[in-house]
């Protein structure tokens, strides 16, 4: 069974940083996509990045591109959101997700991933 932890999150204020981990057990994820997701409250839960975890690449939403990064740490068997620049319109719950295989279509798509954390709270003051 593929369990998520995620941890890192918080309150920041405007053009500050955070760094979300997922730690991910249960499985050997070599073949695996990993992604992130938020949802704000009202609104449905959205792509923010992805990557493959053999390969290493990424993937990232227009709205994070340039601020957002996703890494990994194959030891630790944890993935990485490091946040810089954060803007009151990225306040969310962040959720991490895991799935095999996923094309690069699918990989942006909530609906594709069978296994979620139980999310962490970011919130950016203004």
């Amino acid at each position: 069974q593929v369990q998520l932890v995620e941890s890192g999150g918080g309150l920041v204020q405007s053009g500050g940083s955070l760094r979300l981990s997922c730690a991910a057990s249960g499985r050997t994820f070599s073949s695996y996509v990993m992604g992130w997701f938020r949802q704000a409250p009202g609104k449905e839960r959205e792509f923010v990045a992805a990557m493959t975890w053999s390969g290493g690449n990424t993937y990232y939403a227009d709205s994070v591109k340039g601020r957002f990064a996703i890494s990994r740490d194959n030891a630790k068997n944890t993935v990485y959101l490091q946040m810089n620049s954060l803007k009151p319109e990225d306040t969310a719950v962040y959720y991490c997700a895991a799935d095999r295989a996923l094309t690069t279509a699918q990989l942006m798509a909530a609906t594709a991933y069978d296994y979620w954390g139980q999310g962490t709270q970011v919130t950016v003051s203004s």
